[in-house]
């Protein structure tokens, strides 16, 4: 499996900062909708972690991800690769939607029980993934 190169249409079309602004749902007497993602992926995957938990520490080549918070609440750190800039804290809690970008080193912090959905550019397939990740020291305080 490959990974396809960015190119500058597709990073034209990315969010500008970390919090993704949603689209107002339809909605109707059975109920509403809520537009999250429409853009060419290839994984979706459903993350569970456990309060005082760390994911990421790392950065991804050409991988991006909007992450959907179903429930909890994580403390999001970013900041360019190769930065010597503290990271930038995001608080993102239930019902928001955040953007990362490849080459951005990121931490996730779960500050509750959180389950989180995450859309990727790429395959989450292992290989696939372990060839675009990149691991880094803790960001996080």
């Amino acid at each position: 499996m490959t990974i396809d190169p960015v190119t500058p249409e597709e990073r034209a079309g990315w969010p500008k900062g970390v919090l993704v602004a949603l689209e107002k749902p339809f909605a109707d007497e059975r109920g509403a909708i809520q537009p999250l993602v429409d853009v060419p992926m290839k994984s979706c995957v459903l993350i569970s972690s456990r309060k005082g938990t760390v994911r990421a520490n790392h950065y991804h080549r050409t991988d991006w991800h909007y992450c959907y918070v179903l429930e909890g609440e994580i403390e999001y750190y970013e900041r360019p690769h190769g930065s010597e800039q503290p990271p930038t804290r995001t608080l993102v809690g239930k019902g928001q939607m955040f953007f990362t970008g490849p080459g951005l080193d990121h931490a996730m912090v779960f500050t509750e029980d959180t389950t989180f959905l995450t859309w990727g550019r790429n395959s989450r397939a292992q290989e696939v993934y372990e060839a675009d990740v990149v691991r880094i020291p803790p960001l996080q305080p």
